[in-house]
């Protein structure tokens, strides 16, 4: 069972905008819940230079070399760390079975469009509001779901439609769901926070 304060990891492999809203609304005093570590396997990642700027623990782990290794790594400092609940904030590695047996129905990730209709390997980023602009779908959306072995297979615990407008492009709609996707995750984790979506 996941108690409040949440106590936050984050994964990232780039800017990690959703890890920064979240942090951004517990330093305000929005979301009830600590960010114990953000974990990133790109040394230059901005989120990692975020992380030292907002006194948040973080840690390098390659995941080229030997992925074994670094999932043994990455499920030991989140643990190490007290992390309960882990958040991927545009992590761009599959994660290993060390981590998600260890956090099994732990770790959330955010989706930038309907699931499962625009999700599976390869299925990220431009590539998602390509497919649904290219699929004539009236609505596009946000999910947010539990990770599994699977790319986007694991249960949804949150959604938001957003409207394919007009004239609209995969540029367009990119940026439109890219706005609402870190406020969305931080509502989300609030409700969890509050026990309105249960964690098991």
């Amino acid at each position: 069972m996941i108690s409040s304060p949440l106590k936050l990891g984050f994964l990232a492999s780039g800017n990690g905008s959703s890890a920064r809203a979240i942090v951004a609304a517990i330093r305000a005093g929005e979301l009830a819940a600590e960010a114990r570590l953000l974990v990133s396997n790109n040394r230059s990642a901005p989120a990692l230079a975020f992380a030292a700027a907002a006194e948040v623990p973080a840690l390098c782990i390659p995941t080229q070399g030997d992925p074994d290794a670094a999932d043994a790594r990455l499920a030991e400092a989140m643990a190490s760390h007290d992390v309960q609940l882990i958040v991927l904030s545009g992590y761009l590695r599959q994660l290993g079975p060390q981590t998600l047996g260890r956090y099994a129905g732990r770790v959330l990730n955010i989706h930038p469009g309907p699931l499962p209709a625009f999700g599976g390997h390869g299925m990220y980023g431009r590539r998602v509001h390509e497919a649904v602009i290219a699929a004539g779908a009236a609505e596009s959306g946000i999910v947010i779901h539990l990770v599994d072995e699977e790319y986007d297979r694991g249960p949804v615990i949150a959604r938001r439609a957003v409207p394919v407008e007009p004239g609209d492009t995969p540029e367009s709609l990119e940026a439109r769901v890219t706005a609402l996707e870190p406020g969305f995750f931080v509502e989300s984790l609030c409700r969890i926070a509050r026990g309105e979506i249960v964690l098991r």
